[in-house]
């Protein structure tokens, strides 16, 4: 099982140049529109508005979707701000014909975590926790340990800043990932799945770490479901409800959630989920518990996922959170304090590359490349499961734009949000015009 793979696609693919990146033109009147086109070229259906200034996008999406046999995608752009773009295309069902809309739900994966980062930073903000403060002593859980073992005492030094920027000391290279070991968990817990964020955070808690806290970087899943623990003992509220109410409705984002695991359990409007080998699975999610079900509906974990990579959002729903750090002055859910905070470079090796500052690096939930000499930076993040990808990108000129998949890989197993990661920065660099009409008003969903 691939479990939530960070891609990290850099803006700019292979990263050459990428600094010197602007977008071109300035705000432009609105093009031609309709709202739902015609089949494009090879019979590819395409909703939401058209611009013909904007075809850049329109031409790479249905390119990209026919040579990488994709069921379907959406893309949303903004501009400054504004929602320029936003267009879905191919299938939210193949069976059914239905095509994606433009503010289709999709899992989105990994892009889970910026959401996650936000949280946090907004309770540092709000004073009701430290970035510097240790997270065993803020969980208040009870670590499971194995008759005969002996708790790990460094796990009382990992601090919330660690987990945030992957230092914490967990790597699954050298271990596991216990997102991927529900039923060991629950054995060993001595109870029935599904294994719920708490479990497999009590279950960690009395392994040992991979290596000493702050010492380095190494991805983790795991940090980031330690991260919506601390959340839920800090605020007495679920993980999901104090995201939902504190960073996400302000931002009139208001149809986010956690997503659920079976088919038939599917939000309003998601799409289907295509695993590119058709695999299969015994469910670990009741009421189907040990029935053969595709990998993507039950026979993973995903709803344990949450913290770390189990939001479901539209591409709209996504561009409309990043695009809030484009003004810290005004941003309604972090100071341009917190703001700063959060992409800043991490101490140690972790920000460091061959004894200097690495030219992008994991900052607190996002990538994080510095631009020239006045502060600016580019920000972004991707996400995979079985059945998704994704891919959201800040950019420092005041561009973003969020593509989600419903699947994963090409057909020779390459990433998606790598392959057209490049591409679209190339095609937002051929807009001349950009609309100066705002959708977000049309597409945000109720």
């Amino acid at each position: 099982m691939r479990d939530d793979t960070p891609r990290f696609a850099d803006p700019r693919g292979t990263r050459r140049a990428f600094l010197a990146r602007a977008a071109a033109g300035a705000a432009g009147l609105a093009g031609p529109r309709t709202v739902v086109a015609p089949p494009g070229a090879g019979g590819l259906s395409v909703t939401g508005v058209a611009n013909a200034n904007l075809k850049s996008f329109d031409e790479l999406m249905t390119a990209f979707l026919a040579e990488n046999k994709v069921p379907g995608a959406a893309l949303a752009v903004t501009y400054r701000g504004r929602l320029a773009y936003a267009r879905g295309f191919g299938y939210a069902d193949t069976d059914a014909k239905e095509p994606v809309r433009p503010a289709a739900p999709f899992r989105v994966a990994s892009v889970s975590k910026p959401i996650t980062a936000v949280a946090v930073m907004r309770l540092v903000e709000q004073g009701k926790l430290k970035l510097d403060d240790e997270v065993a002593g803020r969980m208040k859980l009870t670590p499971f340990v194995a008759p005969g073992a002996t708790a790990d005492p460094r796990w009382g030094r990992v601090t919330v800043r660690q987990c945030l920027q992957h230092t914490g000391g967990w790597d699954r290279d050298k271990s596991f990932d216990p997102i991927g070991r529900p039923r060991e968990i629950a054995k060993a817990l001595g109870t029935q799945l599904p294994v719920t964020p708490e479990q497999v955070v009590r279950y960690m808690m009395g392994r040992p770490l991979d290596f000493d806290p702050g010492e380095r970087h190494a991805y983790s899943n795991l940090g980031y479901l330690v991260l919506g623990r601390v959340v839920e003992a800090v605020t007495g509220q679920a993980y999901e409800a104090y995201v939902r109410k504190e960073v996400l409705a302000p931002l009139g984002v208001k149809s986010a959630r956690l997503g659920r695991a079976l088919a038939e359990n599917r939000l309003d409007g998601e799409v289907r989920y295509y695993d590119r080998e058709g695999r299969a699975g015994p469910a670990v999610i009741p009421p189907r518990l040990g029935q053969q079900v595709p990998l993507p509906y039950g026979a993973e974990n995903f709803e344990a996922y949450e913290a770390h990579g189990g939001w479901v959002a539209s591409a709209v729903d996504l561009v409309k959170f990043a695009a809030a750090f484009d003004n810290p002055s005004a941003c309604p859910v972090l100071s341009a304090k917190s703001i700063g905070a959060m992409w800043a470079r991490p101490d140690g090796a972790a920000g460091r590359s061959d004894g200097k500052p690495a030219a992008a690096y994991y900052g607190c939930g996002w990538m994080v490349r510095p631009v020239g000499a006045a502060g600016k930076r580019n920000a972004w993040h991707s996400g995979f499961i079985a059945g998704t990808e994704s891919l959201l990108v800040r950019r420092h000129d005041g561009l973003t734009w969020a593509v989600l998949f419903n699947t994963h890989n090409s057909p020779d197993g390459k990433s998606l949000s790598g392959l057209i990661d490049g591409r679209l920065h190339e095609a937002a660099d051929r807009v001349k015009v950009w609309p100066k009409a705002d959708q977000f008003g049309e597409y945000l969903r109720t």
